[in-house]
């Protein structure tokens, strides 16, 4: 849930809660003033007429021409009047109502909430003449219970406009603040990927811009161990090639020259032997186990560190490479294009991209089941970033899920060799689909 929503949320159960208090509170209000508006015009009324009789004596006058005059007042609107006689006829006298539209006039569920029960009135006055008369006054709030229902509109229109006002001032107080968290979520999500160059901007909003210094001393540190660490990586490569090359040249040196020395003196010993058949049996397995010797031998020698990659460069190495799959695996047909301007890399790159290529002939075969493999290896002089090294190696395997290229030491391996030289390896691969290993790096 977005934090946006959650705050509009919140801000629309409070509006509710404070629209459900206030309905209340009004309705209590408008209950008690239609009340207190009654009361006292009941009272006003009974002591107008008393007053008004009781001057009789000095001002004569007829009742029936003076409270049709009374009852028109604007102080009585709310109240019945009616005279009843001794003889018991009522006089009633309509009063006139100021007009209401039907647009005006409330509704009912708002005049039951608001009116109550008015009881009926009754005051003795005597008349002109000395009669007793009854004064009945029977309240009808109409009129006031429209006043309070217009004016109860009108405080909740100001609510309604508040809120609305409200929520328009929370989001574009926030729109900033959110567009803040958007771009540090979309620099974190490079920085996943491990560019730690990536940094944020400076921001105006001093919390979010605390975080942003933050995250740019982090990505920096992490920067500051990422080279310490691909320099760590390399130097271990070089150390573990140059053991490699050493132990290379001791067995072709060494056990190499040693195991050519015993095979002649064998083959001398044979033929200077030849009429002894058990000799001759003898030396005849001598010279076979060096044979066998001296393959061993060279396919270590290969293994450790090809000679001929220091020799004729890293085009004829890889040739050299793709020939001994091709004899140990006929049934692969393996491609290989290659410019002769590979052969004036660095050393540490050559024998990088020699490794990888070698990793992925070993998995191509082990695990591929493969008729068709391709190796593409150029050097691009129009990239962006300079001139870079781009190898690519295609098969037609059964291929693999992803978490299977996430597990793989191998692939791992191959990734942190490219890493080493600041290159970066990528893998696409779908089940049945085959896999495709592009490594890139860049070139000083």
């Amino acid at each position: 849930m977005s934090l946006r929503y959650q705050i509009n949320i919140r801000i629309l159960i409070s509006t509710l809660c404070i629209l459900m208090l206030g309905s209340s509170i009004a309705i209590w209000q408008a209950r008690d003033a239609v009340n207190k508006e009654v009361d006292s015009s009941i009272n006003l009324a009974v002591q107008l007429i008393t007053f008004g009789f009781s001057q009789a004596s000095q001002t004569p006058f007829n009742e029936t021409e003076w409270l049709p005059k009374f009852n028109s007042l604007n102080q009585t609107r709310h109240l019945s009047i009616q005279l009843k006689e001794p003889s018991g006829r009522i006089i009633s006298f309509a009063h006139k109502s100021r007009p209401t539209n039907n647009d005006e006039k409330p509704p009912q569920w708002f005049i039951n909430l608001v009116a109550t029960d008015y009881p009926q009135v009754e005051h003795q006055i005597t008349s002109f003449n000395g009669e007793q008369i009854t004064l009945i006054i029977q309240a009808n709030p109409l009129d006031e219970i429209t006043e309070v229902w217009q004016e109860s509109i009108a405080f909740f229109s100001s609510l309604f406009l508040l809120t609305l006002f409200t929520f328009l001032a929370v989001n574009l107080a926030f729109n900033k603040a959110l567009k803040s968290i958007a771009v540090i979520v979309d620099a974190l999500k490079v920085i996943e990927t491990g560019q730690y160059s990536q940094k944020l901007p400076d921001f105006s909003i001093q919390e979010y811009d605390s975080i942003a210094k933050a995250i740019n001393h982090m990505t920096g540190e992490l920067s500051a161990s990422q080279q310490e660490n691909r320099a760590l990586t390399q130097h271990t490569l070089e150390i573990q090639e140059d053991e490699r090359q050493r132990l290379s040249q001791e067995l072709h040196d060494e056990l190499g020259q040693s195991l050519t020395a015993i095979k002649v003196m064998a083959v001398t010993a044979g033929r200077a032997q030849a009429g002894s058949a058990g000799i001759k049996q003898t030396t005849d397995s001598i010279v076979s186990i060096c044979d066998h010797l001296m393959t061993v031998v060279r396919s270590m020698m290969h293994q450790l560190h090809p000679l001929i990659l220091t020799e004729l460069g890293l085009k004829a190495t890889m040739e050299d490479l793709l020939n001994h799959w091709a004899i140990r695996n006929p049934e692969l047909k393996l491609t290989i294009a290659c410019p002769d301007e590979v052969d004036h890399l660095e050393q540490k790159i050559t024998i990088q991209i020699f490794r990888v290529v070698q990793e992925c002939l070993t998995n191509i075969v082990r695990h591929a089941q493969a008729k068709q493999a391709a190796i593409s290896l150029k050097i691009d002089h129009q990239a962006k970033t300079g001139a870079e090294l781009r190898l690519q190696v295609i098969d037609d395997g059964h291929g693999c899920a992803a978490d299977t290229i996430k597990t793989g030491f191998g692939l791992l391996g191959m990734k942190e060799r490219i890493n080493s030289l600041g290159g970066e390896l990528t893998i696409h691969s779908q089940p049945q689909s085959g896999t495709s290993i592009i490594a890139t790096i860049p070139l000083s």
